[in-house]
C-alpha cells in the first residue's frame, strides 16, 4: 500500500486523466477506402478502373468538406469544472453511499459504481494543496478558501474510508465478482491515500504554526501575573482567567477545524503529538518566565544553601496558587475547545500535561522536605503545607478524570506529609536547642538570655500557624526520635499520670509547646545559679519571667494554648523572686536604720549611731554602684522595683534621720556622718537597673 501511494503521488492526475479518456472515447473507424482497398482472401487483385477511381476521389471530397463542416459548426468547449460543482457531484456519492450501506446486507451486496467525477475531484484537491505547498495560496487569508479546502479534505477522508472499507468487506466474500472492481478500487485507494497524506501533512504544519504563534504573539503580560499574586488569598481576576492561555478565539475555532479533520482521516496521533508538545513547551516556558518558577532536580536541591532555596518556596506557592486557580481550568478549556468533537481526547491531553506540571511541582516540595533540619526552616515549610492543603480537596474540579484525580492526589498527599513530618520534627528539636545551650558564662547585668529571646519569638511565629500545627501534630503524633527525650511530650508516662483528667483537653501541640517551656524554666533555673550573687539571680529570673509572661500574653495564639492558669503561676514566681531581691539586698540596709541598739538606758549612744549612719552610707553606695549596672530592660518591672524599692527605704531612712540626725552635732560632725537626705537617697534609687554603674558620692560632689 505505501508503494501505490509513493507511485501514485506524483502521477495521479495524468492517470486519471488516461483513465477517463479511455472510458468516454472509442477507437475512431478506419477509412473506407483502406477496408475497401483489402482484397479478400482467394482473389487476384485487378487493375483500378479510372471511373470508379474518380468516383471515389469525389466521395472522398464530400467527406471532407462535411467532416470541415461539422468542425467549423461544434460548439465551444465548456469551461473547466470548478471544486464546489464536483463537490456537490461528491456529496451525493457519498449520501447513496451511506444510504446503501444502511439498507444492505451481504446477501443483497451490489457492485461498487465509481462515479467519473472522482477523478475530475481528487485533480482538482491535489492543485489546492500544491497551491499551499507553493505559497501560492496562504493559510488565513480567507475564510472561505480555508473552509473549502477542509471540506475537501472531509470529503476525501470519507472517500479513502468508505473504499477501504469496501476493500477490506471484498475479502471476506466469494472470489467472484472481486476481480472485476478491485484494480480500480485499489487505484483509486492509492490516489485517495497520497492525496490524503499530502494534506494532513499540510494540516499538521498549520496546527503546529497556529499553536506556536498563538503562544509567541498572544502571551499574557508579564504585568498580568501581579494583580492574580495580589489576590491569591481571594478569587483570582475574571480578566486573568479569560486571557489565559492567549489564544484568540478564531485561532481556537481554526484548530478545531484542523484538528477534526485529522482526526476523522486517522491522523489523529500525529495531531495530538503536535497538542501536546507545543502546550507542554508553553506551560513549562510560562511558570519560568511569567511565575519566575525554575525546575530544579532533587540534587541540586539538596546542595543549594538555605537562602537561595528560601527565596524559591515564595515563587513555588505562587506557581502553584497560580496553576490551580488560573492556568489549569485554562488549559483544560482550550483542550476542550480545540478537540471539540472528541470530547475524550482533549481530556487525555489536558490530564497529561496537567498531571506532569503537577508531578514536577510536587517533586520540588519532597525535595525541600528532605534537606537537612533547621529551626527557621519550619514557617516556610509550613506555608507549603497549607498550599497543599487547601488544594486538595478542590482537585475533583481540576482535573476531569478520576484516575488522573487519584493519582495527583496521591502524589500531593505524599508531598504534604513529608513536610508535616518535617515540621513535627523541627518544632520538636527546639528541646534539642535548649538542651544544647549549656555556656557556663552568666549575661551581664543579669538581662534576658539570648535562648530566652530565640525560643520566645520563635514560638510566636510558630503560633501564627497553631491551626496547621494542631493538624500536623495530630497526623503525627507517633513521630519518635533517636533521643528518647526529644519525643513528644504528651507520650510520656509521668505526663498521662499527670493530665490523665485532662487529656482529651490537651492537643499534641499543645503538650510539645508545654514541655518546651518546662525545659527553657529549667534551663534558666540552672543559669541563675551561675551568679555568685543571689540578689543578681533574682533579677535575671525576673527579666526572664516577665520577658516570657509578656510574649505570651502578646500572642492571643500561645495565650491560647499556654492558658490563665500557666500564666497566673509564672506572675506568681515573678513576685516571689521580687520579694527574694528585696530581701537579700535591703535587708542588710534597713537593719541599719531599726532603733534597736542605740538606746544604752534610755541615753542614745553616738558612737554606735555615727557607725550606723556610716554602714548605711557604704552599704547604700555599693548597691547603687553595683545595681546601676545591672540591666532590667522592661520598663514596667524597671519601673515596680525601683517603686517597690522607694517604698520600703525612703520611709524607714526618713523616720529614722528625723529621729536621730538632732543627736549629731551640727557642722562637720552632720556633714561627715549624714551624706543623703531622703530625696538624695530617692533619687539615687531611680538610677537602678538602667546599665550604667553611677556612684552617688561622685555625683552628690560634682552637684
Amino acid at each position: 500500500m505505501e508503494k501505490n501511494l509513493a507511485e501514485t503521488s506524483g502521477s495521479f492526475a495524468h492517470r486519471a486523466e488516461d483513465a477517463a479518456s479511455d472510458t468516454t472515447h472509442s477507437p475512431a473507424p478506419e477509412p473506407a477506402d483502406k477496408v475497401d482497398a483489402k482484397p479478400d482472401a482467394g482473389e487476384t487483385e485487378k487493375p483500378a478502373d479510372p471511373d470508379d477511381v474518380q468516383g471515389e476521389q469525389e466521395l472522398t471530397e464530400e467527406k471532407k468538406e462535411e467532416e470541415e463542416e461539422e468542425t467549423v459548426e461544434a460548439p465551444p468547449e465548456s469551461p473547466p469544472p470548478s471544486l464546489e460543482k464536483v463537490s456537490e457531484d461528491i456529496d451525493q456519492f457519498l449520501v447513496t453511499l451511506q444510504s446503501n450501506k444502511n439498507a444492505n446486507n451481504k446477501n443483497e451486496a451490489t457492485a461498487l459504481e465509481v462515479p467519473k467525477s472522482i477523478h475530475t475531484f481528487l485533480d482538482l484537491v491535489e492543485q489546492k494543496i500544491k497551491k499551499h505547498d507553493s505559497g501560492e495560496a496562504k493559510w488565513g487569508e480567507r475564510a472561505e478558501e480555508d473552509s473549502l479546502f477542509l471540506e475537501s479534505v472531509n470529503r476525501v477522508s470519507k472517500l479513502m474510508n468508505h473504499f477501504t472499507e469496501h476493500a477490506q468487506s471484498q475479502r471476506s466474500e466469494e472470489q467472484e465478482d472481486k476481480d472485476r472492481v478491485k484494480g480500480e478500487t485499489d487505484f483509486l485507494i492509492n490516489g485517495l491515500g497520497a492525496i490524503q497524506q499530502r494534506a494532513m501533512s499540510f494540516l499538521e504544519e498549520e496546527f503546529r504554526s497556529l499553536m506556536e504563534e498563538s503562544r509567541n504573539q498572544n502571551k499574557p503580560d508579564p504585568k498580568w501575573k501581579q494583580p492574580v499574586a495580589e489576590a491569591s488569598e481571594s478569587e483570582p481576576p475574571a480578566e486573568a482567567v479569560m486571557d489565559f492561555p492567549g489564544f484568540a478565539e478564531e485561532t481556537v475555532a481554526n484548530l478545531s477545524k484542523i484538528a477534526k479533520e485529522m482526526i476523522l482521516g486517522g491522523y489523529e496521533n500525529e495531531c495530538c503529538q503536535v497538542y501536546a508538545v507545543s502546550r507542554r513547551h508553553a506551560f513549562e516556558e510560562g511558570l519560568h518566565k511569567l511565575l519566575g518558577y525554575e525546575k530544579l532536580s532533587v540534587d541540586e536541591v539538596q546542595k543549594m544553601q538555605w537562602e537561595p532555596l528560601e527565596r524559591e518556596i515564595p515563587t513555588w506557592i505562587n506557581a502553584w496558587k497560580e496553576c490551580a486557580a488560573v492556568w489549569f481550568p485554562g488549559e483544560w478549556r482550550l483542550a476542550e475547545s480545540v478537540f471539540a468533537d472528541k470530547a475524550d481526547t482533549g481530556a487525555s491531553l489536558y490530564g497529561d500535561l496537567s498531571r506532569r506540571i503537577a508531578v514536577q511541582l510536587f517533586n520540588f516540595v519532597e525535595s525541600v522536605a528532605m534537606t537537612k533540619r533547621a529551626g527557621e526552616k519550619l514557617f516556610k515549610f509550613l506555608d507549603m503545607y497549607e498550599t497543599l492543603r487547601d488544594v486538595i480537596p478542590n482537585m475533583e474540579n481540576l482535573f476531569p478524570d478520576d484516575t488522573i484525580v487519584r493519582e495527583i492526589k496521591a502524589e500531593a498527599t505524599s508531598a504534604k506529609c513529608r513536610l508535616g513530618e518535617a515540621a513535627v520534627l523541627i518544632f520538636c528539636d527546639l528541646e534539642n536547642s535548649i538542651k544544647s545551650e549549656t555556656g557556663k558564662t552568666p549575661v551581664a547585668g543579669g538581662a534576658v538570655h539570648p535562648l530566652t529571646r530565640y525560643i520566645m519569638n520563635y514560638l510566636r511565629l510558630a503560633c501564627e500557624y497553631k491551626d496547621t500545627l494542631e493538624e500536623v501534630f495530630k497526623e503525627h503524633s507517633k513521630i519518635e526520635r533517636s533521643d528518647s527525650t526529644s519525643r513528644p511530650h504528651y507520650e510520656g508516662e509521668e505526663s498521662k499520670a499527670k493530665n490523665q483528667t485532662n487529656k482529651e483537653k490537651v492537643s499534641p501541640f499543645a503538650a510539645q509547646l508545654m514541655r518546651v517551656m518546662e525545659l527553657l524554666d529549667s534551663n534558666l533555673e540552672g543559669k541563675a545559679k551561675l551568679y555568685k550573687e543571689v540578689a543578681l539571680s533574682c533579677i535575671f529570673m525576673m527579666n526572664n519571667g516577665r520577658y516570657i509572661v509578656q510574649k505570651i500574653k502578646g500572642s492571643a495564639e500561645i495565650y491560647e494554648v499556654m492558658g490563665e492558669t500557666w500564666c497566673r503561676k509564672r506572675s506568681t514566681e515573678l513576685r516571689t523572686y521580687h520579694k527574694n531581691y528585696q530581701i537579700e539586698t535591703w535587708g542588710k540596709i534597713l537593719s541599719f536604720l531599726s532603733p534597736k541598739g542605740l538606746n544604752d538606758n534610755g541615753k542614745v549612744q553616738k558612737p554606735v549611731l555615727k557607725e550606723r549612719f556610716k554602714s548605711f552610707n557604704a552599704a547604700f553606695e555599693e548597691i547603687h554602684k553595683t545595681q546601676s549596672a545591672w540591666v532590667v530592660s522592661d520598663e514596667q518591672l524597671q519601673s515596680e522595683l525601683r517603686v517597690s524599692i522607694s517604698a520600703l527605704v525612703i520611709p524607714a531612712y526618713r523616720s529614722f534621720l528625723g529621729r536621730f540626725s538632732q543627736y549629731l552635732d551640727p557642722g562637720r560632725q552632720t556633714e561627715k556622718y549624714i551624706k543623703y537626705q531622703a530625696e538624695d537617697v530617692e533619687t539615687y534609687i531611680d538610677e537602678l537597673f538602667d546599665g550604667n554603674p553611677h556612684h552617688p558620692g561622685a555625683a552628690r560632689k560634682k552637684a
